[in-house]
């Protein structure tokens, strides 16, 4: 089974609103109380707060504060482990740490499991229909389509204040096209293609007979002189100020739409040709090679001091307007999803910009940018940058490297389904709920005590 995620429009009345509004307040105190509550036990005890001990408390958090003893239990669990998450990721190092968050800033909450259990009812095929919310006692209509609709797992409600439109994030179970490939030795190399991502071509493909390039549309460079002039007007207008008690005039509000409108009308943009190209890739081809990127890494900012700040802003802006992330991530989905393989390669061991696709000597002067033609001192290979990069990805990928190993285990290749090594537990609701067994037999024992919930703040 493979799960997918779809995401509905939800259309609600005027009291169906302010009981949404105030489920989201609801959730985001807890949020907020769940963050203080370990705060304070950090600084008086010097000791850290587990997400089994906040979970706990919740049926005596309930008693004790009556607006919260209509909502679902396990939405509530849900946003405490929204918080554990947080400062795992924080003790991790991946982000700083949690902060209290405003309800302008909060998203909204999750049913973490499925129907029958969290109490909620979605009634569609995949085009349409409706959800309903037990806790809170309303049905809303949906509008959306799903391409596969499966078993219903899990239900996010998500707001978004500059939108004032409410949403539904759905995902469903649907079963897993079967392998076209049973091992190495079946694949059928007339179907692969090797791609890379740029920034002045956004994709070039090669298929090993032909390449293909696609251009970059550049949507946010296009609309960039629209949203600096209304940026400008904006930045005239009284904007609101806290600390001050400033509330933000009317005309700053207008602008702060049409800056927000003009920001959405490019992402909306680049998503649907995001999806349409990778759809048509993904219906000509089975296999897909390409190299992995970190483009986190690649979008960092200049460091202070150095030289050519204003030439690695533009090519972040270059980057995140081609959205290197999102299409492999679409790509990848796409061919698996219809029971294909897609490889990845590693690009410190292959170096596919720097090493010849002919004699396959590696040519250091080539990692510059600057230089999108090389030509290969010792064999005179002549070739532009980006298709030689897809020309040797698509010669590893059919076995035309000898010197660099025959088996994809050699070449560093990967599949996001044939290791399961890959797959980081975040700590899921059934891994939650056996561990929350185990901690309830010790607690048994009379070692770990449950904090009280009047304490959360």
């Amino acid at each position: 089974m493979v799960v997918r995620r779809h995401t509905f429009r939800l259309y609600p009345s005027k009291q169906q609103s302010k009981k949404l509004f105030t489920a989201r307040r609801l959730h985001a105190d807890l949020y907020n109380a769940c963050i203080t509550h370990r705060r304070y036990e950090w600084k008086a005890n010097h000791r850290s707060v587990t997400y089994f001990e906040q979970q706990n408390c919740l049926p005596e958090f309930k008693k004790f504060w009556a607006d919260y003893a209509s909502l679902n239990s396990l939405s509530l669990q849900a946003t405490v482990k929204r918080v554990d998450l947080a400062y795992k990721a924080f003790f991790q190092g991946l982000r700083k740490s949690p902060k209290l968050k405003s309800i302008r800033n909060y998203s909204g909450w999750m049913y973490p499991s499925s129907p029958k259990k969290s109490g909620w009812k979605v009634e569609s095929n995949g085009e349409h229909g409706r959800v309903t919310l037990k806790d809170l006692g309303i049905t809303l209509r949906i509008r959306g389509k799903a391409k596969q609709w499966g078993k219903p797992t899990t239900l996010t409600i998500v707001y978004k204040p500059r939108l004032n439109q409410w949403f539904a994030s759905i995902t469903v179970e649907v079963e897993d096209a079967p392998p076209k490939f049973g091992s190495q030795s079946d694949l059928s190399y007339e179907s692969v293609v090797a791609f890379d991502l740029g920034t002045e071509t956004a994709i070039t493909t090669y298929n090993g007979s032909e390449f293909e390039e696609i251009i970059n549309p550049r949507f946010t460079q296009v609309l960039e002189p629209k949203i600096k002039k209304a940026s400008k007007k904006l930045r005239r207008k009284r904007a609101p100020n806290r600390q001050k008690r400033v509330k933000a005039s009317n005309r700053w509000k207008k602008y702060r739409r049409k800056v927000s409108k003009l920001q959405r009308k490019a992402a909306n943009q680049r998503k649907d040709w995001q999806h349409k190209v990778t759809s048509d890739l993904a219906s000509r081809y089975d296999i897909g090679v390409t190299e992995k990127l970190n483009t986190k890494a690649m979008t960092k900012k200049a460091k202070k001091g150095g030289k050519g700040k204003k030439q690695k802003a533009g090519l972040n802006k270059s980057i995140l307007s081609v959205g290197f992330g999102n299409l492999n991530k679409l790509l990848t989905y796409k061919i698996e999803g219809k029971g294909g393989l897609m490889l990845t390669l590693d690009t410190r061991k292959l170096k596919p910009s720097q090493r010849c696709p002919q004699c396959h000597t590696v040519h250091k002067e080539w990692a510059d940018l600057s230089n999108r033609y090389h030509v290969c001192d010792k064999c005179g290979f002549e070739i532009e940058r980006d298709k030689g990069s897809v020309l040797l990805m698509y010669n590893v990928a059919t076995n035309k490297q000898p010197e660099l190993g025959t088996s994809s285990v050699s070449l560093g290749c990967s599949s996001s389904t044939s290791d399961p090594k890959i797959r980081k537990n975040c700590g899921g609701m059934k891994q939650l709920g056996q561990m929350k067994r185990r901690r309830a037999q010790v607690e048994r024992k009379g070692k770990l005590k449950p904090q009280s919930p009047t304490s959360w703040g």
